[in-house]
């Protein structure tokens, strides 16, 4: 049964609880805000005051169910009685705060605001911004193990210490066990075995537990009690592995994890951010096909795989992504997420990960052994340190803006309403669509959010970060991220979704979109959804088409009817320049922005196709029924070659370069394999177009116009060439000047959208062809006088006039 509060305009509220109810009787009888299921009529309490929350000592914010005649009779109470104070109406009518004479000093002691004139119920004081008082500014939450060899001097010295920040809570045990188990605490109490009471700093809040020996290998959880009595089981969120389906945390020992020579591989060098190369991927997606040759299929150990081919003989895997010449493989969520059964992995089962559950721990069901928590740590940093080997750096697609659940994830165990977000009535805010948002803006979230992620790149040597709905955390802590990581290497990459999914209680001046770019540190990137939908057209309407395949300025499934052409050109050189301001572009004719936001191209990510929306196959396919295989191969290459080299870090999804199909799914995050594995049949089918790839990686890797490191150095040597007449051909034409002694001195970049070859005008001089419609690469295929060139329909030029 779900009871939903109606609002006029809106029969599809909020649920009245957040609990599912079930019943099997013919009679039921139930009482708002109460998730017993009564099967005759229940005496009927007053209703209950809505939310009550301390967000300071002194002030206590109470919200009720309608206006109140009275709001002076509201009062908080403690354990000794009742706290000298004044309640007055607040903000709005249905709004009371309380303020006390004296503060609050103990959070975990019981407190409850009180109807003095019995018409609302008793409720229980959440603690919320009063617990940024007790920040701990400390390392060493989560395990830790200390002996004489970690530099104690007490001869044979052996100590595990748990620690964790839950300054709401009455107790806290320490529950042990000697395997990973399923999590379930039976019949375990404060009194069980390998229960161990934990003390509490009351200046921080934090709960220790020390016990002499070497509890390495052992498993863990938290029993935490609530002053109202209430006791919920928690896995440690500083938990660096865990059990099988994360159910209990592990005490690992880390050092013994690290594969030989782990520590002393380099990292790739990167010298600027624009120099990367991106190729997104689904660690699962990559070994599935029957025939890609590679054994630890759906492993972290599959993509570590060397030198492994498809039935034609050609490269799969790893070897695939080496010869196409990227830099970086972005990994879809590779932390422990909460879907995927871990226990029955007989059973096929996918979900792009993107539910996080333990977010310091990598996933389980990519390891070979999810039941021992130090394997799936093994085999990840195995991965790691042979893309390594292979020149590849490794980022991870990190999903900190929400979890799950809310109302059962491991922060609402330990400590309830203080890591999310929610609105006057105490209901999770929504703007990931997922159910619920952290707020990153509190001082302790920020924290585990800086904590996790310099964890994975101290202890994983990960090279860069992708934040998904980056919008929903605010630029401070972005901004100090950025800072910590500089202090780690500079060179690790970060970047993130520039939006949100619905609105936030988050400020959006506080929100790191793309709008508030200019405010972030320029280092920090944002996905330009600019050029992305200016070449190929919208992602929310599968039929629109964009610059390579014909776009309209009508949205045929919104009702439109005009026809009149749009090929987005102008948000397609907006892309070029990597969002960075340049007097040939016009940004007020931009589609999705009013305002250049990038300060230098590398905080522009260029792309076409990611694990959202329609695969760039799919799209083109959606947006061009009548196409037929040629003519979307010329609409893919033009796409690729306009990402490729524009300025700005160029990214795409593994595939895109062998024609990738979901046979049309735009959101396959649960889909079977079938429609999400890499096809490595496709690569035979295709490769021409993986050659195509291959050499504009090339091109672009080996001259630096390509890449330019500030926006100064677009506006000085990019220029766009006139259009050709009549105004509205799709044709976009550009000189870029070369490096001082990088080869060629400039090079002309044509991208003919049109179904007709155009004659283009081009300086004077011998050029040579390094890209048409067929190739692309750093050999010329032909040399051309200067003066005009003529551009096939559906095609990129790219020429290069020597010194």
């Amino acid at each position: 049964m779900i009871v939903r509060r109606s609002e006029p305009g809106n029969d599809w509220a909020e649920k009245d609880i957040s609990q599912d109810r079930f019943t099997g009787a013919d009679e039921v009888w139930l009482v708002q805000d109460d998730p017993a299921v009564y099967t005759e009529k229940p005496a009927i309490p007053p209703p209950p005051i809505t939310f009550a929350v301390a967000d300071s000592a002194d002030t206590v914010t109470v919200t009720l169910p309608k206006p109140a005649e009275d709001y002076g009779v509201f009062a908080l109470y403690a354990e000794g009685g009742k706290l000298a104070g004044k309640a007055a109406k607040g903000k709005t009518s249905r709004e009371v705060v309380i303020t006390l004479e004296e503060p609050i000093t103990d959070p975990g002691k019981f407190y409850v605001v009180r109807d003095e004139s019995g018409v609302y119920r008793d409720k229980t004081l959440t603690m919320r911004g009063i617990l940024d008082r007790f920040y701990y500014p400390g390392d060493d939450l989560g395990f830790t193990y200390r002996s004489q060899e970690s530099g104690f001097q007490e001869s044979g010295f052996q100590e595990s210490r748990f620690q964790v920040w839950a300054p709401a809570a009455a107790a806290v045990f320490l529950a042990l066990y000697d395997s990973g188990g399923d999590g379930d605490s039976g019949s375990q109490n404060a009194e069980s075995p390998g229960m161990y009471r934990m003390e509490r700093d009351l200046t921080t809040g934090v709960w220790q537990a020390r016990i002499s020996g070497d509890l390495r290998g052992r498993y863990y959880r938290y029993q935490v009690e609530f002053p109202d009595g209430t006791v919920k089981w928690a896995v440690d969120p500083y938990a660096k592995a865990v059990g099988v389906n994360g159910l209990r945390g592990m005490a690992v020992n880390l050092a013994a994890t690290d594969p030989p020579g782990f520590r002393e591989e380099p990292r790739p060098p990167l010298a600027a951010p624009a120099d990367a190369i991106i190729y997104e991927l689904h660690v699962r997606d990559l070994s599935m096909h029957p025939r890609s040759g590679i054994v630890h299929q759906g492993k972290f150990l599959g993509l570590a795989e060397i030198d492994t081919k498809n039935a034609e003989g050609l490269s799969t895997g790893l070897a695939h992504i080496r010869e196409l010449g990227v830099t970086h493989v972005h990994l879809l969520p590779s932390f422990d997420f909460k879907t995927i059964d871990e226990a029955s992995l007989s059973r096929p089962q996918f979900n792009w990960g993107y539910d996080p559950q333990n977010y310091n721990a990598p996933e389980g069901s990519y390891a070979t052994d999810p039941f021992d928590g130090a394997v799936r740590v093994r085999e990840f940093k195995e991965l790691i340190q042979t893309l390594h080997r292979h020149g590849l750096g490794v980022i991870m697609d990190v999903v900190y803006n929400h979890t799950y659940s809310g109302e059962d994830s491991n922060f609402s165990a330990l400590v309830p309403g203080y890591y999310y977000r929610t609105d006057s009535q105490g209901r999770y805010t929504d703007g990931s669509a997922c159910g619920n948002e952290t707020a990153s803006e509190r001082p302790m979230v920020g924290k585990f959010i800086l904590d996790s992620v310099t964890y994975w790149a101290r202890e994983y040597r990960i090279d860069g970060f992708r934040f998904d709905l980056m919008g929903l955390h605010d630029i401070d802590t972005m901004n100090a991220l950025r800072r910590e990581l500089d202090k780690i290497d500079p060179s690790i990459i970060v970047y993130g979704e520039g939006w949100i999914a619905q609105d936030s209680p988050l400020l959006p001046s506080r929100r790191a979109v793309k709008a508030n770019a200019p405010r972030l540190d320029e280092r920090i990137a944002v996905f330009s959804d600019d050029i992305r939908d200016g070449i190929k057209g919208s992602v929310f309407y599968a039929e629109q088409g964009g610059f390579v395949n014909g776009g309209y300025t009508d949205n045929a499934a919104a009702g439109g009817t005009a026809k009149k052409p749009d090929f987005r050109i102008e948000d397609v050189k907006f892309g070029i320049v990597g969002a960075t301001e340049h007097p040939q572009v016009n940004p007020g004719r931009v589609t999705y922005s009013d305002a250049f936001w990038a300060k230098a191209p590398g905080q522009a990510i260029s792309y076409v196709s990611a694990h959202d929306n329609l695969t760039l196959w799919d799209k083109l396919a959606a947006a061009s029924p009548g196409a037929g295989e040629e003519e979307l191969i010329r609409m893919n290459k033009l796409a690729a070659a306009i990402v490729l080299t524009s300025q700005g870090i160029p990214f795409f999804q593994a595939g895109e370069e062998m024609a990738r199909t979901k046979g049309g799914n735009d959101n396959s995050y649960n889909a079977p394999d079938a429609v999400n594995m890499l096809d490595w049949d496709r690569k035979s089918r295709f490769m021409p177009l993986v050659d195509y790839y291959r050499g504009l990686i090339a091109l672009r890797k080996t001259y630096g116009a390509f890449r330019l490191r500030t926006a100064a150095e677009i506006r000085e040597r990019l220029r766009f060439l006139p259009a050709p007449e009549p105004g509205d051909l799709p044709v976009i034409a550009y000189t870029l000047e070369n490096d001082p002694g990088g080869g060629y001195s400039r090079f002309v970049l044509i991208f003919n959208a049109g179904a007709e070859a155009q004659d283009i005008a081009i300086p004077p001089g011998d050029w040579d062809v390094l890209v048409n419609g067929e190739r692309a690469g750093i050999s010329p295929l032909e040399r051309v006088a200067g003066g005009s060139v003529r551009v096939s329909g559906k095609t990129a030029l790219v020429l290069g006039r020597l010194r």
